[in-house]
């Protein structure tokens, strides 16, 4: 019994020595995997920073060009607003500011440009976005409905002034149907009515892109929410406001800021109507700044830029806030 004991005691002494070099050769094994996997790490850290090298490679053209285009040149115009002018470059400070407010053609055309655009903007979005749902269903001669919107899209700028000379001119088209059923002629881009006739010009202009954007946007939204609605009974103006509208709401904020941009653009169409002074209602900020270009006024120019560039941030900021209150909860 001893012996066997002994024996049995001497072969568990040899076999734990004999794991023992098991042992340590899976540590060294362990740290030398741990090795293997370190290089890999270097490897991918430098494929990295290659991939960063690269980027900004491809990055630094379209960087130079914003800097060199839209940066310096914003810079240099408040240099512009804060000096006297740009010759002797004496600082004012914000002089040219307190005058440019009180300058009445700036204040009218600033009154003129917000009236424009707190009407056009509104309709602009409200109309399109009618148009979208009315184009989502089932009509007949949908396409040539589309077509008619999407036409100014395709027509040049001086071609549509030329057909709204054709209408709206004293003795255009619009004034003949006014004969015909009685009425009287109206001088109509030389009177109170000479915003209206820009508005509809703005309208026609611009319903076509934002109709299509709608049209998109009410093809994404999921139909099994809207199926879900149905099946409660929900009516179709409550699917619309409490469903429709929510994720629509990207769209919307985008919709109302392109439409702003071009509210303001709308002098490229006025100025070929009318010319550089047009009718009290439809002197816009555009044709103050150009005037001011043309008389070298860079001063004063300069500080309307920057007064105009601060209200945009201000609207656009609102505009990206109303859309997070009103968006977040369909996101993702």
């Amino acid at each position: 019994m001893g012996r066997i004991v002994g024996t049995f005691g001497k072969s568990e002494h040899r076999s734990a020595k004999s794991s023992e070099p098991k042992l340590r050769s899976g540590k060294r094994s362990g740290k030398t995997a741990r090795g293997a996997e370190g290089k890999p790490g270097k490897k991918a850290s430098k494929m990295s920073g290659r991939v960063k090298r690269s980027s900004g490679l491809f990055i630094a053209p379209s960087f130079l060009g914003v800097l060199l285009f839209f940066i310096l040149p914003f810079m240099v115009v408040i240099y512009y607003s804060l000096v006297d002018n740009p010759i002797s470059g004496r600082f004012v400070f914000l002089d040219n500011f307190v005058s440019i407010v009180k300058n009445a053609a700036f204040r009218k055309a600033v009154r003129n440009t917000f009236t424009f655009s707190a009407v056009a903007v509104p309709l602009a979005v409200v109309l399109s976005l009618a148009l979208a749902i009315v184009l989502e269903a089932k009509l007949p001669f949908r396409s040539q409905f589309r077509t008619f919107f999407l036409s100014p899209m395709m027509v040049p700028v001086a071609s549509i002034v030329l057909i709204w000379q054709v209408l709206f001119h004293y003795n255009g088209a619009i004034n003949d149907v006014l004969v015909f059923f009685g009425g009287e002629k109206i001088d109509w881009l030389k009177s109170e009515y000479a915003q209206v006739v820009v508005v509809i010009l703005f309208l026609w202009k611009n319903l076509g892109y934002n109709m299509i954007l709608f049209m998109a946007a009410l093809a994404s939204i999921p139909r099994d929410i809207l199926e879900v609605a149905r099946l409660e009974s929900a009516t179709p103006m409550q699917t619309f406001f409490y469903i429709k509208i929510r994720y629509l709401s990207s769209t919307l904020m985008f919709v109302t800021i392109m439409s702003l941009i071009n509210s303001f653009k709308v002098f490229r169409e006025v100025y070929l109507l009318t010319g550089d002074y047009p009718y009290d209602t439809i002197y816009m900020l555009q044709h103050f700044m150009n005037n001011k270009f043309k008389s070298l006024d860079y001063q004063t120019l300069s500080a309307a830029a920057i007064l105009m560039s601060l209200v945009m941030v201000v609207i656009i900021g609102v505009l990206f806030l109303a859309e997070d209150r009103f968006g977040k909860d369909v996101e993702g």
